[in-house]
């Protein structure tokens, strides 16, 4: 496993030593993390699981909905004009949680042990408290500036320090509830009754959106691309279909890449042009299926990005205007997600992204509840064509509609080649999802490089707007001959404030060797 903290990895060890599968260590995982890692781990938010079982792939969407009272123009002023932090701060940011329907759908479809056996763990460290990390509380410091005076953030959280063993006997209930009920026990009864009353007044979730919630089983993006079949997020994920573009992109344009080193100016500067046009895609093409019919097999099709990887300049970055989207229509995400990967001895595997969208996601906490609540909203576009958090545009196909789920860009992905599983990856990161698996797996796989060096490698990513801008990481700065060398290339630089959390398994021979990002507090762990 490689999994985001020790207790996570605690967790998975005691359901596997127990006789659970992938699928029950997953689970665990997850509300464990809701606990011990509450900045992103959660019950009040929502993600994406890739799962390869018994040789087949199935990939679950618990992603959160808009309210039924959500509306296209919520945080528009009276002039149309969005509103700043409303889609990130506070009670009118929340989205209907999917986390408890998702992990109970996937255990109970999956799962070999009982559902309480799964939730013991979580149980255990909301009850009993876990030790807080010194990354854990500069989280805490942080995000609780944006929430001073608007949220119930420190009501809860105030008490989170290092080194502290930190108790949260509200949670223990709600946990407790679940364990006992299943997803009813937080979708009907007294912990929606909490929501409900929390949300009263202030934001628009009520008992109706909480009862009506369903996780939905999808069909995932698969491609084969170098001899491996690549098992990914479909939409509302618009992470899938851009790295399946990337990989692709990249081989089609195996001529241009000859020689050129790792990271060199000359390879940063093809990965952007490539960048260029997924994103000019992403922005125009993608949203939720249910509500939009979104053209996967024409933007992973091999003579469509044959032709979209032709239009690569090779020698200068390509004028932004001239970069439509590439089906015909022209154009007008803090990233506190968290990712792990698992593999069990049957050969079934999950890789499985949640999150709460920003740091403690809107900083609002369920009174008498401990449950923070996402700020998912954001991911919707507010305004077609006004970017979001994190920087990235959307249209129309994107916009708010009640129990519409929002566009994301998370890609938990599994790679098997000849029926049996070879690679589970993913990472947080908002936008720079994609484009950070997407380099890994190329590290690995273009570039030989070991498991270990792959994941610390300098990543770097750029997204059509801000015209011609590489952004860069605080692990590995962007500084130097090689910064003189972009910008001669017609690129600004611009660093960003966080890395990705890159959490890998790579299985070769039938050994697997498990990788968790130096960036991160996570850990990777075999159980014999």
């Amino acid at each position: 496993m490689a999994v985001p903290d020790r207790y996570s990895a605690d967790a998975a060890e005691q359901i596997f030593k127990e006789g659970g599968n992938a699928i029950d260590a997953a689970v665990a995982i997850a509300f464990a993390l809701a606990v011990t890692y509450p900045d992103a781990g959660n019950i009040g938010g929502g993600g994406f699981m890739t799962l390869y079982v018994d040789g087949k792939p199935y990939f679950l969407d618990y992603r959160e909905s808009a309210p039924l009272a959500a509306t296209r123009n919520m945080y528009l002023d009276d002039k149309g004009e969005v509103i700043k932090g409303m889609s990130l701060v506070g009670y009118r940011a929340v989205g209907v949680p999917g986390t408890v329907d998702g992990m109970w759908q996937a255990q109970r479809r999956f799962g070999k042990l009982k559902w309480k056996q799964v939730l013991a763990p979580a149980i255990h460290y909301a009850r009993d408290g876990f030790v807080v990390s010194a990354k854990l509380q500069k989280r805490r410091d942080d995000a609780a500036k944006d929430f001073a005076g608007k949220t119930n953030f420190d009501t809860y959280f105030g008490d989170l320090k290092e080194g502290v063993n930190f108790r949260q006997p509200d949670l223990a209930a709600v946990l407790e509830r679940i364990s006992d009920q299943g997803a009813k026990g937080f979708y009907t009864g007294k912990t929606a009754d909490l929501i409900a009353a929390s949300m009263r007044g202030h934001g628009l979730i009520t008992k109706a959106d909480l009862a009506q919630y369903k996780a939905v089983w999808r069909e995932p993006v698969q491609a084969q691309w170098n001899g491996y079949r690549v098992i990914t997020a479909p939409p509302p994920s618009s992470g899938g279909v851009g790295l399946v573009q990337l990989l692709k992109m990249k081989a089609d344009l195996a001529s241009d890449f000859k020689g050129v080193p790792l990271n060199s100016a000359q390879y940063v500067h093809l990965i952007a042009e490539i960048e260029k046009r997924v994103f000019a895609d992403r922005a125009q093409y993608l949203g939720d299926p249910d509500f939009y019919k979104v053209p996967v097999a024409q933007l992973i099709d091999d003579a469509y990005l044959a032709k979209r990887a032709a239009e690569v300049n090779p020698g200068a970055p390509s004028d932004t205007k001239s970069v439509l989207a590439g089906l015909g229509t022209s154009m007008p995400e803090k990233a506190e997600t968290t990712h792990y990967s698992v593999v069990d001895k049957w050969g079934n595997a999950v890789s499985n992204t949640y999150t709460l969208n920003g740091a403690f996601g809107s900083g609002v906490v369920v009174d008498r509840a401990g449950i923070v609540l996402n700020d998912e909203m954001d991911d919707f576009s507010s305004k077609p064509g006004t970017a979001n958090m994190f920087g990235v545009v959307g249209s129309d196909a994107n916009a708010i509609e009640p129990n519409k789920r929002p566009l994301s860009s998370m890609a938990p992905t599994i790679l098997t080649r000849d029926g049996k599983v070879v690679l589970v990856i993913g990472t947080p990161g908002g936008s720079r999802i994609f484009t950070s698996i997407f380099q890994v797996i190329n590290n690995i796989y273009d570039y030989d490089m070991p498991l270990p060096d792959a994941v610390a490698a300098m990543r770097f990513h750029h997204q059509l707007l801000p015209e011609n801008t590489i952004f860069w990481e605080p692990y590995k700065p962007i500084a130097g001959e090689l910064a003189q060398q972009i910008e001669a290339k017609g690129y600004k630089l611009e660093g960003q404030s966080f890395n990705g959390d890159i959490q890998v398994i790579r299985i070769d021979g039938g050994k697997p060797d498990a990788a968790a990002d130096p960036r991160g507090r996570g850990v990777t762990r075999v159980v014999q």
